[in-house]
């Protein structure tokens, strides 16, 4: 039986209305599940366990505010700025360069932010850093909306480049896993030596980020030794 023309032309018009719908759908998923299938796999023997919570009630936080990351963790008001307000960040592998942090503050949309309570650079302990990430086939390394999307991609033994107060510290990636939000021991100091975590939201992209990724790196070397060195030589 042969269709109307007119008719035809609304069945092809429907079809591919119906296809341009599906790799809509498809452009937006892609990443997401790109990450939990081949970011796992290649970092299998970085990534830790995570365990499964119910997440529901973060779905609807405003996660450029970064004290809605962790539950039971730091309030708005410890966001307070301080006297020394900012220091640089620099991540080479990322094409991240003199990334603002700042300490106190907690707007992600403007700058990456210092957790409060965590060691300050080069100091024993643990500096927590937090940045936004959005759908990596956004990313920008300096817009701090987009700046820690491609933070999955760091490798163990990658550089990280940190400028406070004049200082150049250099730490390399140790370790790189997931927790839940309620999993505040991340943000715990080590005493043992100087060290350097950074936070994203995870997977890049969902909506939903009921997750964290966690990179943790070690200091290395610092421009003061160096410094000292020359002098002893």
């Amino acid at each position: 039986m042969n269709l109307p023309k007119k008719t035809l032309l609304r069945l092809v018009f429907s079809f591919l209305l119906g296809l341009v719908g599906v790799l809509i759908l498809g452009f937006t998923l892609y990443p997401i599940i790109s990450y939990e299938l081949n970011n796992r796999s290649s970092l299998s023997g970085l990534l830790s366990p995570v365990v499964e919570e119910d997440v529901d009630i973060f779905y609807e936080k405003d996660y450029t505010k970064a004290s809605n990351w962790f539950v039971g963790g730091a309030k708005i008001e410890d966001f307070s700025l301080p006297k020394v307000a900012f220091y640089n960040l620099s991540i080479p592998k990322l094409r991240i360069e003199d990334a603002v942090v700042a300490i106190g503050g907690e707007d992600l949309n403007e700058h990456l932010i210092q957790y409060p309570g965590t060691a300050l650079p080069g100091q024993v302990g643990n500096a927590v850093i937090f940045g936004h990430s959005i759908l990596p086939r956004f990313y920008d390394p300096k817009n701090y909306i987009s700046i820690f999307s491609l933070l999955p991609t760091l490798e163990k033994g990658d550089s990280i480049f940190v400028v406070y107060d004049g200082i150049e510290y250099l730490y390399k990636v140790e370790d790189m896993f997931e927790v839940t939000p309620n999993d505040i021991q991340v943000l715990e100091q080590n005493r043992s030596d100087s060290y350097l975590t950074l936070v994203t939201c995870t997977p890049p992209g969902d909506p939903r980020k009921p997750k964290r990724l966690i990179v943790r790196a070690k200091i290395v070397s610092n421009q003061a030794n160096k410094q000292t060195e020359n002098l002893n030589i």
